[in-house]
């Protein structure tokens, strides 16, 4: 009786919406990659010498799991979520020491004609583990930072790994799941922090070169945003309006005061200035803090000296910890350089081949960046440019409407979830899809450093075919099943 009411279930109430789009953008990809890739000599989309037939076999492979996906129980995802977590954590082990050093990373597992990426697959056991750590009886985030370190430990884990790998990109895909913390309860503060430790990162590299009073005017900007995010701090978020307008009337006679002195030929250093004036206004708010909550003052203190201790730590970072080749990368990203022939080449040649296509394109197979193989990676990580340069400004505005749509299905996917569990997995999804889709466009439109982020469905390679299917196909199979938890 439950086989025969739980099968058909599955594609009665399936979200043929999420399925069609699905295919869609599928099939989108395999002409992409045909056009990418396009041989005068071999000229048929379905030959497995070519990377579209290649492809082919990887859909119709991907196709195949997701139907087996959606046959499984659905309790079984849950049940067995974090066993398939292990599974993946001890693959990713494993990988670090057998995978070949392929340009300069160990990600790729060879297993006969194959090579398998299990940071992909890593992605849709690290959402079945977060969702089952949020639907364990009582679990609430807030109740306890012990749930919290859970969570981070849950995300973390594979991130280390794939570093370990020498993977970077893969790895901050896994940054994205903090959309899902913030959903389940995480303070907004904790995203805004993240938010402003890029914006003072860019500032600080971007700006180093030129100087303010003697001082690096990247320091300078990012000093004066943390004096301007305290006072918005105490008078917002602690309600003290008084104590905010004495802070900033420190921070203001400060830097006339230290203005005036470099005028004066005195030599200011800019640590012992910064930490000077950030540490007697911290001080200035614990006296604060009989009339205020000691909670959001201690926060307020807190949020300003990591964020100097963060300022100091940027430049040595970038310069000791970041390589060579990752450095140069942020150069040309910022502007502060353009290597047109080292490593800004690829972005240059794509943004090249995109706006040549203007608004209607060159065409299908008639983008001359493309048949002439400016473009390296062109089939993988710059499948983009190529739909940019023969489609146009309208081909690429309707592959991004299909995927705003099917992001937008996701999360109205996740909303109607009965189960903490369902609705966890489903924003995980979501997570993933937002990450790479920003990153990977913006790094072809030279808005984002190149770090080897694919285009979900769109570039070649079976692991990353496979690893969004996975995600996406538990998730309509848990979604398709929601009736089913109404009926308990």
């Amino acid at each position: 009786m439950e086989s025969r009411n739980t099968n058909p279930s599955v594609f009665r109430y399936l979200d043929w919406t999420t399925v069609i789009i699905y295919f869609l953008l599928i099939i989108g990809g395999i002409i992409s990659i045909y056009a990418a890739s396009y041989d005068f000599d071999n000229a048929s989309i379905f030959s497995f010498d070519e990377f579209s037939g290649k492809q082919l076999r990887w859909v119709g492979l991907a196709a195949l799991a997701g139907l087996i996906i959606l046959l499984i129980d659905f309790r079984i995802y849950e049940a067995y979520a974090y066993p398939i977590y292990g599974v993946l954590i001890i693959l990713l082990i494993i990988t670090i020491f057998i995978a070949p050093d392929i340009k300069g990373s160990r990600s790729w597992l060879v297993i006969g004609p194959m090579s398998l990426q299990p940071a992909e697959f890593a992605k849709f056991a690290t959402a079945l583990a977060l969702a089952k750590l949020f639907s364990s009886y009582n679990f609430t985030l807030n109740a306890s930072p012990v749930n919290y370190i859970k969570a981070l430990l849950i995300i973390f884990l594979p991130v280390g790994l794939i570093l370990a790998q020498k993977e970077t990109g893969s790895a901050l895909a896994y940054m994205a799941l903090f959309f899902v913390l913030y959903r389940e309860g995480m303070s907004g503060l904790v995203l805004t922090a993240a938010l402003c430790a890029v914006v003072f990162f860019v500032t600080t590299v971007k700006y180093t070169e030129t100087a303010i009073m003697g001082l690096p005017s990247g320091e300078v900007a990012v000093f004066i945003m943390i004096e301007l995010i305290m006072v918005a701090m105490l008078a917002i978020y602690c309600r003290l309006i008084a104590g905010a307008r004495n802070v900033l009337l420190w921070f203001l006679v400060t830097g006339i005061g230290a203005w005036i002195a470099r005028l004066c030929g005195v030599e200011i250093s800019g640590m012992v200035f910064f930490l000077t004036v950030i540490g007697i206004a911290s001080l200035y708010c614990l006296i604060l803090m009989f009339k205020a909550p000691a909670r959001h003052l201690l926060i307020t203190i807190g949020a300003a000296l990591c964020s100097i201790a963060f300022l100091f730590s940027v430049n040595k970072v970038f310069n000791e910890v970041l390589q060579p080749h990752q450095q140069q990368r942020i150069k040309v990203s910022l502007g502060i350089v353009e290597d047109l022939r080292g490593a800004g080449y690829n972005v240059n040649q794509s943004k090249i081949a995109i706006g040549s296509g203007g608004v209607a394109g060159k065409g299908f197979l008639n983008g001359t960046q493309t048949k002439l193989k400016y473009v390296p990676e062109q089939h993988t990580d710059f499948i983009f440019c190529t739909i940019g340069e023969e489609e146009g400004f309208i081909g690429t505005t309707a592959v991004l409407a299909l995927f705003l749509i099917l992001i937008l299905r996701v999360i109205t996917i996740a909303e109607r979830q009965p189960t903490t569990f369902g609705r966890v997995y489903a924003y995980c999804v979501a997570s993933f899809l937002i990450f790479h889709l920003a990153i990977n466009v913006g790094m072809v439109i030279g808005l984002c450093p190149v770090i080897g982020i694919p285009l979900p469905f769109f570039s070649y390679g079976g692991s990353s075919l496979w690893g969004f299917t996975f995600l996406l196909f538990i998730m309509l199979r848990i979604d398709a099943s929601r009736r089913e938890h109404l009926s308990y």
